[in-house]
């Protein structure tokens, strides 16, 4: 009895395991008169890739010249996948999970490996940075050492110490990079010394700039992403309790009209739980191709929750 009741299991985890359909759209709302276009949808369901736990994930980077799409947990692990992306999602298959480790080798103490944000720079290196101290570094992506620490980056004197954020996690969860400025960062809240209202782009060089965040309550940056034109793409997420909606917003902050350092931008499309939307906790985003952007949602290593992968166009 007890073989069959474990043959039972590892098959069911082996039909759960992988990628499967999944729909987060309400079924009466009309997203042609939205500038967005969803393309495909997918649940990742795998448990472990390479023995390490696959959950949790925080950002991702796509390297479109190997059809590489990296993504990143919170836990500081590396996974790594074969991804093609056309009119919808061609190819998703894992290659390789590694856990970060600093320059030498050595692992990151538990409290130190809290990995948040994650791009590709100009000339394709792996950048991540981190909450709890917060820090950014180059990590090697496709090689023997994958997963290792080459360098860290000098951050701006504002962005250096944990006690300026409104907690130790809440401090480098966004990362991109800009053709022309470079490395950009935003903390998941203003910093202490903000309105609490009052969103601010940095780049390494100390150039910043300011956007208003969303009305909602503890509406928290989680991702953003470098758009064709120069702007940004941001996901900002409002959570304050299991009884109260759950609201992501996807929305473009226009680094290039700023005046006196504050920019404007517009909401592309508001995402509420209570309006019918299967939301989850979106952290990732990257993009894919021209105005082709996937995002992914960290399941917080909850059993009722999941890793979301949504791959969609922005038309304007």
């Amino acid at each position: 009895m007890k073989k069959l009741l474990f043959g039972w299991l590892a098959a069911t985890l082996w039909l759960y395991a992988g990628v499967s359909d999944i729909n987060i759209v309400p079924s009466s709302f009309d997203l042609s008169k939205t500038p967005i276009r969803f393309l495909d949808q997918k649940a990742l369901n795998y448990t472990q890739i390479d023995s390490l736990k696959f959950s949790e994930i925080s950002d991702l980077a796509y390297d479109a010249s190997a059809h590489r799409l990296y993504m990143i947990s919170d836990e500081g692990i590396l996974f790594v996948f074969d991804a093609r992306f056309g009119q919808k999602i061609e190819a998703l298959e894992p290659v390789k999970a590694v856990e970060l480790r600093k320059k030498g080798g050595k692992a990151f103490k538990k409290w130190r490996r809290d990995s948040e944000g994650m791009t590709l720079d100009g000339r394709k290196r792996l950048l991540i940075s981190f909450e709890g101290k917060p820090k950014i570094g180059w990590f090697h992506k496709n090689s023997d050492k994958i997963g290792r620490r080459i360098k860290k980056y000098t951050l701006p004197k504002v962005l250096r110490n944990p006690k300026q954020y409104r907690s130790k996690n809440k401090s480098l969860e966004a990362l991109a990079w800009h053709p022309r400025y470079g490395v950009l960062t935003v903390a998941e809240w203003p910093l202490k010394r903000d309105d609490k209202k009052r969103q601010t782009i940095y780049a390494l060089s100390d150039k910043r700039w300011h956007f208003k965040a969303e009305p909602e309550p503890r509406s928290a940056v989680s991702a953003i992403e470098v758009t064709d034109e120069g702007n940004l793409l941001v996901i900002e997420r409002s959570f304050t309790g299991l009884l109260d909606p759950f609201v992501v917003t996807l929305k473009k902050v226009y680094i290039d009209r700023c005046k006196k350092g504050w920019c404007p931008s517009r909401v592309l499309l508001k995402m509420d739980s209570h309006k019918g939307w299967d939301v989850d906790n979106f952290e990732g985003l990257t993009r894919v191709g021209k105005h082709r952007y996937v995002m992914v949602s960290d399941d917080n290593d909850n059993f009722f929750q999941k890793t979301l992968l949504v791959y969609f166009e922005v038309k304007e």
